[in-house]
């Protein structure tokens, strides 16, 4: 069996090549060539949680991974750890176990990297990030695969914290890095947007975000905490991952439902109808989309199966 590390993940799974296997995933699942299980967590209290979450895609085979979500432990290095574990379809044999953090902290951004190319206005050169994390450093490096940027705004409850990211995504990427002092002005001028905080309570709400604004929906990834308000669910296209994911586990949709805001017709196909052609994206430049992220199976085990493929050929095997 192949063990692969954190450090050979980040080597290997090149960005561009992880956005194109995101987009093929997403279609898999919305096509119904996967079969996955709703993401199974116990809370361990303290914003811990247990995650398990297992499935199967045609071409990549199947498995599972199991992850820890410790937000408190994000400054100490990551919040996401734990494994996956790929199976290979023939035999039934395990055949990789590979980090899951870093495959979760890259294809993550690279998702939302897909779904920006596909709901984001052409022209869209100006990125906001809320959150100084490892998704807001991920989403920076992706995000500029898919548009020219001219500038990033970047907000964090630290000005330290906001400070050193900056510093850092300004060396990695070239651009101008600006530190707002609140969601709002991050969002105000704004083309694309993503939430990558672990807020319990909205932080950005609709008044502050202007028309034709791209919203990538990260930081939560389970029912309960919410990054933005009910009226910016409502005003938006919401576009899910999953459309049975969201409709149990997405916490903004959630929230919005509750308040009576919105229905289930309210949530718009799956991303993958959009990235296959089958349901439409952007109607017209004055629209907000959201792309809401709570993460697939499907994207881990699209990354393990390129991951191997690489490994054993770089092998000989």
């Amino acid at each position: 069996m192949i063990v692969i590390g954190a450090e050979e993940v980040a080597r290997r799974l090149d960005r561009r090549a992880c956005i194109g296997l995101m987009r093929d995933a997403m279609i898999a699942l919305s096509q119904g060539r996967t079969r996955q299980l709703l993401r199974g967590i116990i809370d361990l209290g303290s914003g811990d949680a247990f995650g398990v979450m297992p499935g199967a895609m045609e071409g990549a085979g199947f498995g599972a991974k199991l992850v820890s979500v410790f937000p408190s432990a994000a400054a100490r290095g990551r919040s996401h750890q734990g494994a996956i574990l790929l199976f290979d379809r023939e035999t039934g044999a395990p055949v990789c176990v590979i980090d899951a953090g870093e495959v979760t902290a890259i294809r993550t951004a690279c998702a939302s990297a897909a779904a920006t190319d596909a709901l984001a206005r052409a022209d869209a050169r100006r990125l906001a990030i809320l959150g100084t994390g490892e998704q807001a450093w991920q989403h920076a490096l992706a995000i500029r695969h898919v548009r020219t940027l001219d500038r990033i705004v970047l907000w964090g409850r630290s000005p330290e914290k906001a400070h050193a990211l900056a510093a850092r995504i300004a060396e990695a990427t070239a651009l101008p890095v600006d530190i707002a002092s609140s969601p709002a002005e991050a969002a105000r001028d704004a083309d694309i947007l993503c939430t990558t905080t672990a807020a319990s309570e909205p932080i950005l709400h609709s008044a502050e975000v202007a028309d034709g604004t791209h919203i990538n929906l990260v930081g939560s990834s389970r029912a309960g905490p919410v990054e933005i308000d009910g009226a910016l669910v409502r005003r938006a296209r919401f576009f899910p991952d999953h459309r049975e994911g969201v409709l149990a586990q997405g916490a903004e949709y959630l929230k919005a439902r509750e308040a009576g805001l919105v229905d289930e017709a309210h949530v718009q196909p799956e991303i993958g109808a959009v990235f296959a052609g089958t349901a439409p994206g952007r109607r017209h430049p004055a629209e907000v989309t959201i792309y809401k992220s709570l993460g697939s199976i499907v994207q881990d085990l699209a990354s393990a199966a390129y991951l191997h493929r690489r490994s054993r050929l770089d092998s000989g095997g």
